[in-house]
């Protein structure tokens, strides 16, 4: 073990803080505190330019993860970036990455949120096109440009608050009067979300972020860049009440959530897979947030981040010892040959699905139970089980294809499961993944939800998921599977396998239209009139006038002789002036 490498160092220092700031928010969190920090940097029309932090319960806490789930990140990366060359740029971008995120989380003015959150989206880019190949450089792109008009609105929301006097949201969340311009600015705010939190119509960058590495991809699908948005509307919550502006995310984030598991359910990529469940659990976030329930959301937030962060670590190390293949027909009987990693990929899948008494149960039960005493109507309510069982279908798949089996992969793959970095950070990932939620739950929640429901509805959330695991293991049998994967069934698995054809409506379909414009004008213009009356027209009418006086003079040599006198005349008049 190298002491005095970047990772390693980066790792304690991470890990250190990341303790610190856990004590800190539990304490302020007991007491009920909250530490607000200005610093003036400079006054616009009475409106001050301020640099501001917010230290509370919520902030600290949500910090104190992102740097424990970094730590452990970077950590692993000694292992599965060993053959990088340039790792300690790498690990510098993964650095840049998380200061980013802090920038976003400790503040409540929003020109220090955009610092944060043009951060995110710019060294994002950077993380996505890591590998600088086609394929990352194409979605490094729609990584960018998507969190683009997110970045836009978020713009906007600072240029019409200067008639408030602040940025400071949390000095508008008692401003209850309906103005139009809090309507705005509030619906601007969602727009902002939604484009970061990859809900629809935005979501087809999350999975194409996937071109990143591994250990990235667990940073960015569990605390960090795809979280923020959620983080935001959290903190935006009051004027999501105030405004009425909930039923929209609400639908938004159910739909999302439906699209992100049906999907999971036709993909053969371990990677795209675990992306388009972080995708579901984004859109339980945003509807459970749209129901008026911010807590509630912020629990889920954190309790995902755990299992999810150590799910894709166990990708990873699936993935590298398979020589890179992500391909889950290739996989099967691992749990012969990587028992470890095994075992950890279960447990989080598990509480993915929401399995009694891990992480993912204490707040994925709360959240639908409160959604069984809610008042909403039946196709909400429709989305909600039937996405939840959606997620134990596709989590039995990839168990069933990965796991067991037959091995399906060739015989050149070596197998090791005791890379010291890859073990370490899974094991540390795996008992918070087991008793994080029990704990989140205690100190979130320290007087419990009395949530009185009858029994058919009490275990509605347990049958679904039960009937859920059946079909994911209906989907992955061989009699069943070839008659879904049939020519039969080509239209609704391509239009359901490919996110609703939402890549290519945010790729070709947006791009086509612009270009095919850009090749009329061009042709018509440029290469058209342009070069008619343009430097080609010039160019051939002063060939065609200097051929025509050459043929002139060489076919009539007394003309040529009669202009040679008079140019002579000419100049001799002018030299005598």
């Amino acid at each position: 073990m190298k002491l005095f490498s970047i990772c390693s160092l980066s790792f304690f220092s991470l890990f250190l803080m990341s303790t610190l700031v856990f004590i800190l928010g539990i304490y302020y969190l007991m007491i009920d505190y909250s530490v607000f920090i200005e610093w003036e940097l400079f006054n616009l029309n009475s409106s001050m330019v301020v640099m501001t932090l917010i230290l509370d319960w919520m902030s600290l806490i949500f910090m104190s993860f992102v740097m424990y789930i970094s730590s452990l990140v970077i950590y692993y990366s000694e292992d599965y970036m060993s053959s990088e060359k340039n790792m300690n740029r790498f690990i510098i971008i993964v650095l840049m990455f998380i200061l980013s995120m802090g920038f976003l989380i400790i503040s409540p003015n929003l020109i220090s949120i955009l610092l944060g959150w043009d951060g995110l989206g710019l060294v994002s880019y950077c993380l996505v096109i890591y590998y600088q190949n086609v394929k990352s450089y194409s979605a490094g792109m729609l990584t960018a440009l998507s969190n683009r008009i997110g970045d836009v609105a978020i713009l906007i929301s600072i240029a019409w608050m200067l008639n408030f006097g602040s940025w400071n949201y949390i000095y508008y969340y008692d401003l209850i009067f309906n103005s139009f311009e809090m309507k705005v600015i509030t619906m601007l705010i969602v727009l902002a979300a939604m484009t970061k939190s990859a809900q629809i119509p935005f979501s087809s960058w999350l999975p194409a972020a996937m071109a990143a590495p591994t250990p990235v991809s667990a940073l960015v699908h569990s605390s960090t860049l795809v979280t923020a948005g959620v983080y935001l509307l959290i903190r935006f919550s009051p004027m999501l009440d105030t405004y009425n502006c909930g039923w929209f995310l609400l639908l938004i984030g159910c739909l999302t959530m439906f699209m992100a598991g049906l999907g999971a359910n036709f993909e053969f990529d371990l990677k795209k897979i675990i992306a388009l469940s972080t995708l579901s659990q984004l859109g339980l976030m945003m509807s459970i947030l749209a129901m008026g329930y911010p807590k509630l959301a912020f629990f889920h937030l954190l309790a995902h981040a755990l299992f999810k962060a150590l799910l894709f670590m166990c990708a990873g190390s699936m993935i590298h010892n398979l020589n890179d293949s992500q391909d889950i027909r290739f996989m099967g009987s691992i749990i012969n040959f990587m028992p470890l990693t095994s075992v950890c990929f279960n447990v989080s899948s598990l509480s993915l699905c929401g399995m009694p008494f891990l992480a993912g149960f204490y707040s994925k039960d709360l959240i639908l139970e409160m959604v069984c005493l809610s008042w909403i109507n039946c196709l909400i309510f429709f989305l909600y089980f039937f996405s939840t069982g959606l997620t134990a279908s596709y989590s039995f798949r990839l168990f069933y294809y990965s796991m067991s089996g037959d091995n399906n992969f060739y015989s050149k793959f070596s197998f090791n499961d005791k890379g010291f970095y890859i073990s370490f950070g899974m094991i540390s990932l795996l008992f918070i993944a087991v008793f994080g939620g029990s704990l989140l739950s205690w100190l979130i929640f320290p007087i419990p939800y009395m949530i009185v429901l009858p029994f058919y509805l009490k275990f509605l959330t347990m049958i679904v998921v039960i009937l859920g695991s059946y079909f994911g293991y209906l989907i992955s049998s061989s009699s069943f599977s070839h008659n879904l994967f049939s020519l039969d069934m080509l239209s609704f698995v391509s239009f359901t396998g490919s996110m609703w054809f939402m890549p290519f409506l945010s790729t070709k379909f947006i791009s086509y239209f612009p270009l095919k414009l850009g090749y009329y004008s061009s042709k018509s213009f440029d290469y058209g009139w342009g070069e008619m009356f343009g430097g080609q027209g010039l160019y051939s009418l002063f060939i065609y006038m200097i051929n025509y006086i050459q043929n002139w003079y060489d076919s009539n040599f007394k003309i040529y002789l009669l202009t040679f006198v008079f140019w002579m005349f000419i100049l001799i008049m002018l030299f005598s002036l």
